[in-house]
């Protein structure tokens, strides 16, 4: 039901399937990880303290972003930093996957609506750098 996507030593995402269910509060993602992913599960009465979060500067090196799927199916194709496909992942309503490192890109199986979260500003096209899909991927869905 979660699923840590590694390959040689390159962590890409965090998958967490619309099936999970536990009490509490489950942190998914390392604390170095410049965006944190949680799950909380409370009974009715529950309360979770009053807060502030306080201004601390820190310092992004690479955009981290969720996707939370609301409806449709959507296949991740994952990609290597030199943009060699290494693994694909079907997601499909109310998964939940953050994507860490390396490259991915998407193809939409079933109408999708997404919900996108990533760091900020938006840096336009220094954010990123695309890449033509290789005519030779072999999606082997897990």
């Amino acid at each position: 039901m979660i699923e840590n996507l590694t390959i040689d030593g390159i962590n890409y995402a965090i998958i967490i399937s619309h099936r999970f269910k536990e009490k509490g509060l489950h942190f998914f993602t390392p604390d170095d990880y410049s965006q944190q992913l949680a799950y909380m599960s409370h009974p009715t009465g529950h309360e979770i303290q009053p807060h502030i979060h306080n201004e601390i500067h820190r310092d992004v090196k690479m955009t981290q972003e969720v996707l939370v799927v609301r409806s449709g199916k959507i296949r991740v194709d994952f990609y290597d930093y030199d943009q060699k496909h290494v693994a694909s992942r079907l997601l499909e309503e109310g998964d939940v996957i953050l994507l860490a490192e390396g490259g991915h890109g998407f193809e939409i199986i079933e109408d999708v609506e997404v919900i996108e979260i990533k760091q900020g500003p938006y840096a336009g096209d220094k954010d990123k750098t695309r890449f033509n899909k290789p005519n030779d991927i072999n999606v082997n869905l897990k």
